[in-house]
């Protein structure tokens, strides 16, 4: 029990560890931001992004080298997931600018997988003896609850840009509201003024006529 214990607990430390690489972070306007990380050589590396919210869902991306060669490089993407294996061990750089946008701030998430994923179970090296059937159930879970996360993430994504589409949609729809109630009682006001005036020269001409 307590082997099994012990199994469960380095499992969900080895789950945190694989799952610090996500980040969210907000890209106020005209602004350009940059991250870091460290890559051996031959190592395979992916990046993926999406902007959440504000303007048009769009950034800009630009990936460099230790050696300063650009690997990537877009402008105004919504979202996009690039791979590549390092050329150069080294500190590689991704920028993320908003330069082009001069009012409008946007949240953006990424993630960056640096490397291939070995089994849960090559992890744990302290482990000398086959596995038990409910350790292997245990791994298969933990394999499984990875997958789960990765759905669970892109889903919350998509339902935060939703939710931010949606309020933005209904404010702009209450703005147009109060603008057309405004103009029809505008309107309503001006053919009141127009009915009295036929009114009131109706009556200033029988007036001079009877004089």
């Amino acid at each position: 029990m307590v082997r099994l214990l012990i199994f469960t607990i380095l499992l969900a430390i080895l789950f945190e560890i694989l799952v610090a690489n996500e980040l969210t972070f907000e890209l106020p306007d005209s602004e350009k931001m940059c991250f870091y990380e460290n890559i051996e050589q031959g190592e395979q590396a992916t990046l993926e992004f999406q902007v959440i919210t504000g303007g048009n869902y769009d950034v800009d991306l630009e990936l460099t080298a230790p050696n300063g060669q650009v690997l990537y490089k877009d402008v105004k993407k919504q979202y996009d997931s690039f791979t590549w294996t390092a050329q150069y061990k080294g500190v590689h750089t991704f920028c993320f600018s908003n330069e082009f946008s001069t009012f409008t701030h946007k949240i953006v998430y990424f993630d960056l997988q640096v490397g291939d994923e070995k089994p849960a179970a090559e992890e744990l090296h302290g482990h000398q003896t086959a596995l038990t059937m409910m350790e292997t159930s245990t791994v298969n879970i933990f394999e499984s609850l990875k997958t789960v996360l990765d759905y669970q993430t892109h889903h919350r994504l998509r339902e935060s840009q939703g939710r931010v589409f949606a309020e933005d949609l209904n404010q702009r729809v209450f703005y147009w509201s109060v603008g057309e109630s405004l103009l029809i009682i505008l309107i309503g006001i001006g053919q009141i003024l127009v009915l009295r005036s036929f009114f009131t020269n109706t009556h200033k001409t029988s007036a001079a006529t009877d004089h």
